[in-house]
């Protein structure tokens, strides 16, 4: 055993590069692996754990309940994936990221315990957190599913409240091709006799059908729990609670009341375990920060950062850039995985976008930038005509560089729309950085 541990990585970096070579297959969905190390780990949670899957709003919702939990007062637990630009946002205690040095013992700890049981990069390091979690005293524990539901290792965890926020296509390829059978896998995180909120406002039958199957608590939006509101401030309708007098998310964006409704259904199925006051909903509901969801930065040309790379995440941010104040012409900066429904991605903006600044990504399994351009041609998007200005397709070999060139061309009142792949808005988010020291 002690030879093994002194061979182990010494930094947090290769850790991870030696993660990403470890198992054969990048994405291997079932939970055998995963249960079997974390039975050898023995974690487990005394605390309430709330696990929350959905095509998208996943990383609102989580956002949403770790800061309202985290102004009433309790040690919380956020686990989400992937990151922007740091592998450390992943795990939050508290809200700080984990440190590099509580990561490396918790991979240590998982490497001894694996015994020759492979385990992919995800895997593995849901592991670690998990295991992290488990030892750092927590009151709550939420936990964002990475893909799917069922065969995500998330769910080697019983959630005492399971959310699934949306269904919607995306990960055909691993979740069947369409919304009853993509409602089947992320149902799969409910459990019997435990709470299952659904904040889908129509709901595969699939999803409410294995709820009831199981014996679970299903909460669904509009029959449970619901929303008003007007231009001011919002109400939230429960089952036996009423939250009145809200004050909007500080996340922007059209679905993002569905969301916070979600996160306080699942807080008033844990009165009782986790009480929460009104002041905390209020002051963590408006305190709430999620970077590259519909983020509108400072400054002029306005700058949207939106990690939407379906075509689900993409209406939405369409919906959003509508709601807009005016701005003269729209640059595009987009990036996506070639696995991604790029066609039914560019089908929701193209009416929304003037000049697209496409982009290879570091990654095999980005689609190139090349291939955007084709899509978009074939989509019937123009490129330059010869007098210039009014729309354009550009070609570049990084987020950075397109980022750059729209900058350059966007006048002072127009509107730069960051999107696509996490790498997409992570490379702007370093690029931003670099420029600001």
């Amino acid at each position: 055993m002690q030879d093994s541990k002194q061979d182990s990585p010494a930094t947090l970096s290769d850790w991870l590069a030696k993660l990403e070579t470890m198992h054969p297959k990048a994405i291997d969905m079932g939970l055998d692996r995963v249960a079997q190390v974390r039975q050898r780990l023995g974690i487990g949670f005394d605390c309430p754990v709330i696990t929350i899957g959905g095509t998208n709003g996943k990383g609102s919702t989580c956002a949403m309940l770790e800061s309202i939990l985290l102004q009433a007062g309790y040690r919380v637990g956020l686990y989400t994936s992937p990151h922007l630009l740091d592998f450390n946002e992943r795990a939050r205690i508290n809200g700080e990221p984990a440190t590099d040095a509580a990561l490396i013992e918790q991979f240590d700890a998982v490497e001894q315990s694996r015994e020759g049981v492979s385990l992919t990069y995800f895997e593995f390091t849901t592991l670690a957190i998990l295991r992290l979690f488990a030892a750092s005293g927590l009151d709550a524990v939420i936990l964002e599913v990475g893909l799917g539901g069922r065969l995500d290792a998330v769910n080697v965890i019983d959630a005492d409240v399971a959310i699934v926020t949306s269904v919607d296509i995306d990960h055909t390829d691993y979740l069947g091709d369409t919304r009853e059978k993509i409602g089947f896998e992320k149902a799969g995180i409910f459990r019997s006799g435990r709470t299952a909120i659904c904040s889908d406002p129509v709901p595969p039958q699939s999803l409410v059908g294995h709820a009831q199957s199981i014996g679970a608590d299903l909460w669904l939006i509009g029959r449970d729990f619901n929303y008003a509101g007007d231009k001011q401030q919002w109400n939230y309708g429960g089952r036996s609670q009423r939250r009145s007098a809200l004050g909007y998310p500080s996340l922007r964006g059209a679905n993002q009341l569905l969301n916070a409704s979600a996160a306080l259904a699942a807080l008033e199925s844990l009165r009782h375990r986790l009480p929460v006051g009104a002041q905390e909903i209020r002051t963590g509901l408006v305190m709430v920060d999620l970077p590259g969801r519909f983020q509108v930065l400072a400054g002029r040309p306005t700058v949207i950062l939106d990690v939407a790379h379906n075509p689900h995440a993409a209406a939405t941010l369409a919906q959003n850039l509508d709601n807009m104040a005016f701005h003269p012409y729209t640059y595009a900066v987009f990036g996506a995985m070639q696995d991604k429904d790029i066609d039914g991605v560019i089908a929701q903006l193209k009416d929304r976008i003037d000049h697209w600044c496409v982009t290879d990504l570091p990654l095999a399994r980005a689609a190139s930038a090349a291939k955007l351009q084709e899509k978009l041609l074939n989509a019937g998007v123009t490129p330059q005509n010869q007098t210039g200005a009014e729309s354009s397709i550009e070609v570049f070999a990084s987020p950075a560089a397109a980022y750059e060139n729209a900058l350059s061309r966007a006048g002072e009142n127009d509107r730069i729309a960051v999107f696509g792949s996490f790498l997409t808005v992570a490379g702007v988010m370093e690029f931003r950085k670099s420029q600001s020291h």
